[in-house]
């Protein structure tokens, strides 16, 4: 059977499916050629609400870049009473090259929609269209080719931190991270970029969105304002990446900017627990992927965390659990199952809009307690910004959340309450990577003992390349030891 590798199958005739149903109010009707399609302002910005699509997809925001992050980590569990046998290999850490994250395909294909928009904006001005919108249409393009291509870099490579402070050690395939792809050329067999290479690649184009974009620039036409490219949803990105690069004052830079931006405010002890299940994205929120009855699958992070139904196997660990006080309002963002098995909760940040039981639920990507929690490890780590410090932007969080406040702000003290707020949205595997720490976790169905512990550093911090890609690009090298 003919194989061809899943980052060029997107090419230029894909723009013409009806992608950004469930994203639009209503969907685009691309059914003319893709030379007419991509020849007019109209056609380039539909094919950019269609490149929000995959974002949606059980292998990226709508399940595993979460579910994977917290099965992984320590912060998840299964049990026997509430198991279907998924995220089973996640937890263990069992990875091959035929048993892989599907993200390389989702990312490379949201990759290629970029691209293709990308490479045909010039000479699209007109009486109707200024340089401006087009600039706008570039920013967003920008700014999902960035996040797509950091997305995977953080699950097939090594830590960009590791990296870069190991260079003198470590061999050459220890230090690469994916091809950055600039053009879509179906013919093409692109080698990988190296990993520090591949993040300055991720800034250049946030760097270059944040340039490009209209600072009041907001998408019409779409269901949910809040899952499409702001300045302050690239700023924000950048403020992450900064962070896992350890440019702590660049990290902190990009968080302030969001904060005094103003456009946010942070949840509160009486909101917490009832934002979760909303339509569209609440007063935290800067950028989150949405999702309704039109784009939602029964592997969905909705299905994973509901108790009841047939899948539930992603569930809180003890451990995690036992870091929130009583009093916390985010100990109450988690609910038992009808027979309140003893020891067992589910996270409710994917309870479901309300349509079935359980059914579709919006996936936060960047929100305003993240940016505080940057700024806090920024500024432990030396980063300065005046009018403020790490234990204020520590408090900031615990004052809204019913938590006692902390009396100093160090580096573990930061790790903890980020690790309490950030829970179950697909963070903490990537802070444990960046931080250069070990997995250590208790005993729990399907752990197998041999991996219950994962140390730091090890080959299996990064994933194996999916086999069918190693098959049909003869450039690509596969990760050490798989």
């Amino acid at each position: 059977m003919k194989k061809i590798a899943s980052y060029i199958l997107i090419g230029l005739a894909v723009l013409s499916m009806t992608a950004c149903k469930g994203f639009l109010e209503k969907a685009p009707v691309l059914s003319q050629s893709t030379e007419l399609t991509l020849s007019s302002y109209d056609g380039l910005n539909k094919a950019i609400a269609g490149a929000y699509y995959y974002l949606g997809s059980a292998g990226w925001y709508g399940g595993e870049r979460v579910l994977e992050s917290e099965m992984r980590s320590g912060n998840g569990i299964k049990h026997a009473d509430h198991t279907s046998n998924r995220y089973m290999t996640n937890m263990n850490w069992n990875y091959t090259a035929d048993a892989t994250s599907g993200m390389w395909a989702y990312g490379y294909y949201t990759v290629s929609f970029c691209n293709n928009v990308i490479d045909n904006l010039e000479g699209k001005e007109s009486a109707d269209v200024s340089v401006q919108d087009l600039n706008n249409l570039k920013a967003e393009a920008l700014f999902l080719r960035a996040l797509s291509h950091f997305d995977m870099v953080t699950l097939y490579a090594q830590p960009y931190t590791y990296v870069k402070a190991n260079q003198a050690t470590l061999n050459e395939s220890q230090k690469l991270g994916i091809p950055y792809v600039f053009h879509t050329d179906p013919e093409g067999r692109p080698a990988r970029n190296t990993v520090l290479e591949t993040y300055g690649y991720i800034v250049q184009d946030l760097l270059d969105a944040e340039t490009a974009i209209d600072p009041s620039y907001v998408r019409a036409g779409v269901a949910d304002k809040k899952a499409a490219v702001t300045l302050e949803a690239i700023q924000a990105l950048l403020s992450r990446v900064y962070l896992y690069m350890g440019e702590w004052q660049k990290s902190a830079d990009y968080a302030t900017k969001v904060i005094d931006s103003k456009k946010f405010t942070l949840y509160t002890v009486d909101n917490y627990n009832k934002v979760w299940n909303g339509t569209t994205g609440g007063s935290e929120v800067i950028f989150e992927n949405y999702i309704d009855l039109t784009n939602y699958s029964n592997e969905d992070c909705s299905y994973m965390t509901y108790p009841d139904g047939a899948y539930g196997d992603c569930i809180a660990s003890p451990e995690l659990m036992a870091l929130y006080e009583e009093g916390d309002v985010r100990a109450k963002v988690y609910r038992q199952d009808k027979a309140e098995t003893a020891g067992l909760w589910w996270t409710l940040k994917y309870e479901g809009k309300g349509l079935s039981t359980p059914d579709a639920n919006n996936t936060v990507i960047l929100r305003l307690s993240e940016m505080y929690l940057n700024r806090a490890e920024a500024q432990v780590n030396g980063a300065t910004v005046a009018g403020t410090s790490a234990l204020a932007d520590l408090t900031a969080i615990t004052s809204k959340r019913g938590a006692s406040a902390y009396t100093a702000a160090g580096a573990q003290a930061v790790r903890t309450e980020r690790r309490k707020e950030l829970a179950w949205e697909g963070h903490y595997f990537f802070d444990l990577a960046r931080w250069g720490q070990s997995v250590t976790r208790s005993a729990c169905y399907g752990l197998t003992p041999a991996n219950q512990n994962i140390p730091f550093p090890s080959y299996r911090w990064a994933l194996p390349i999916p086999k069918r890609e190693l098959e049909v690009n003869e450039n690509l090298v596969q990760n050490d030891e798989y």
